[in-house]
């Protein structure tokens, strides 16, 4: 039979040595870069914070803006407000002098007129006639001595 060939390899320091010395760089390597890594990472987180701190007082500032707009627009809502209600009452007193106005003319315009003139000799007397006439002078005249006479007696 054929011989089979059993041997089996162990590698020796010496075939192993250039391997274990380029694991070893490819480790420091890894520190390296894992140190750095770190320290970006500090860095980053820094910034981080930092950001996170301008972004609270960014945020204060607009709250505060926010709410001097409030009360701003309050006040001037307020002022239009009470103007709105100032400028109702001055018309209200303005029509009420013109509907008063207008009435009064329109009575002035009735009396003046012609129908309203009609109107107003029925509720006035007619006045007596001044002229005395010789009839009643002379009947006067008998009322006189007929009122002397009764005196006398």
């Amino acid at each position: 039979m054929d011989e089979i060939n059993t041997t089996v390899h162990i590698p020796t320091m010496e075939t192993n040595g250039p391997l274990i010395q380029r694991l070893e760089r490819v480790i420091d390597t890894l520190q390296e870069n894992s140190v750095k890594m770190g320290q970006m990472l500090a860095v980053h987180n820094e910034k981080l914070d930092k950001q996170d701190r301008i972004d609270a007082v960014l945020f204060e500032k607009v709250d505060s803006v926010h709410r001097e707009v409030t009360r701003k627009t309050d006040e001037i809502k307020k002022g239009c407000e009470r103007d709105i209600r100032m400028v109702d009452d001055r018309l209200k007193v303005m029509e009420k002098k013109m509907w008063t106005i207008c009435g009064a003319l329109t009575v002035v315009s009735f009396i003046v007129s012609p129908v309203g003139q009609k109107v107003l000799r029925q509720f006035t007397n007619p006045p007596s006639s001044v002229i005395i006439g010789e009839t009643q002078i002379g009947s006067l005249e008998r009322s006189r001595q007929q009122i002397h006479q009764s005196r006398i007696i």
